[in-house]
């Protein structure tokens, strides 16, 4: 039923709780994660306006660090059995991660209801709660 399902991660805590969710998916058919991390375009014009040092550099740093975390949980899924692709992408995040559960034609999402920014979720709404409603695939939020 869930053959491909996409995680979304800010690899937050509420996120990398996801992680067991995703395993037990795999007795019910699941055989591929996608793994998307979003590097979220606003703050990187925060750097770009208020950071200190080379923006690219800082920037390559970020990838480098999301690259690094996403790694370590797909050698998590892969020693579960499950076949494993990692995305790092730049924009916004709901953007994203709808973009990406078209082009991979996903059955499924598996989310975190919280990223780290909980004060901005309370004012703005939270990127888990845009994807419930704009998702064309069920999702499922793991809360905390």
């Amino acid at each position: 039923m869930f053959y491909k399902i996409l995680y979304p991660t800010d690899f937050s805590d509420v996120s990398k709780k996801a992680l067991d969710y995703l395993v037990q998916l795999k007795d019910a058919g699941a055989k591929e994660i996608v793994i998307l991390h979003v590097i979220d375009e606003k703050g990187i014009d925060a750097i770009y306006r208020y950071g200190s040092g080379s923006a690219v550099e800082i920037i390559g740093r970020i990838e480098k660090e999301a690259r690094e975390e996403g790694k370590k949980i797909e050698k998590k899924l892969r020693q579960s059995g499950l076949e494993v692709k990692v995305r790092i992408e730049t924009g916004v995040p709901l953007k994203e991660i709808l973009k990406v559960e078209e082009e991979e034609k996903v059955s499924a999402i598996v989310i975190g209801s919280h990223g780290k920014t909980n004060l901005e979720e309370m004012v703005l709404g939270s990127v888990s709660e845009k994807v419930i409603r704009k998702s064309k695939n069920p999702v499922l939020v793991i809360k905390r």
